[in-house]
């Protein structure tokens, strides 16, 4: 039996993130959940491998580098291998999200037909919210056709903290823009 290996990474203040890797790459990221949770999605989504903590290693420990760096507003794009498991519309879904720049967003209207399925809006709004590597691949940048923050899987709260974080970061935000949202101290 194979075994794959998961960490905690904390960012921010009052944010944590579990990040499980394969031996292929990152599988698997999730926002703001206890380990015992993490671990029972894990559980759920690759029911064969064992499942160990581990808090180094190569491709754990350039995780938890570049997701700092995210937070901290000195990376715009993740350079890691993903270990994507999904069917193909979604990694088409998941392929055209890290096209989208970085502090800029898109429509699931526009991914939908980005990925040449124009009537899919729906269908691409399910894949987004599979995504199993967010903020890796950024499905937070993906918003409703009228401009309204619609669906993340992590909570809205969340969403519009990782847009504020690149809004800041890359010139298209307000200068001294908060970025403090309610429950979250950054």
């Amino acid at each position: 039996m194979r075994t794959r290996r998961w960490s905690r990474i904390q960012p921010l203040s009052e944010l944590n993130i579990h990040v499980a890797v394969s031996e292929a790459g990152v599988c698997r990221l999730a926002l703001n959940r206890t380990d015992a949770a993490f671990l029972r999605d894990l559980r759920h989504f690759f029911p064969d491998p064992v499942w160990r903590r581990d808090d180094g290693g190569p491709l754990l420990d350039e995780a938890d580098r570049q997701i700092n760096g995210y937070f901290a507003g000195q990376l715009r794009t993740f350079e890691l291998p993903l270990d994507l498991n999904g069917t193909d519309f979604q990694k088409r879904v998941w392929r055209t999200l890290l096209e989208i720049p970085y502090g800029q967003t898109r429509t699931y209207q526009e991914i939908a037909r980005r990925i040449h399925a124009p009537a899919a809006v729906r269908a691409v709004g399910a894949a987004n919210g599979r995504n199993p590597v967010p903020v890796i691949v950024p499905c937070h940048r993906v918003i409703a056709a009228d401009g309204g923050l619609q669906g993340f899987a992590a909570g809205i709260p969340l969403k519009k903290l990782l847009l504020g974080i690149e809004a800041s970061h890359s010139g298209r935000g307000r200068a001294g823009g908060q970025l403090a949202l309610p429950g979250f101290r950054g």
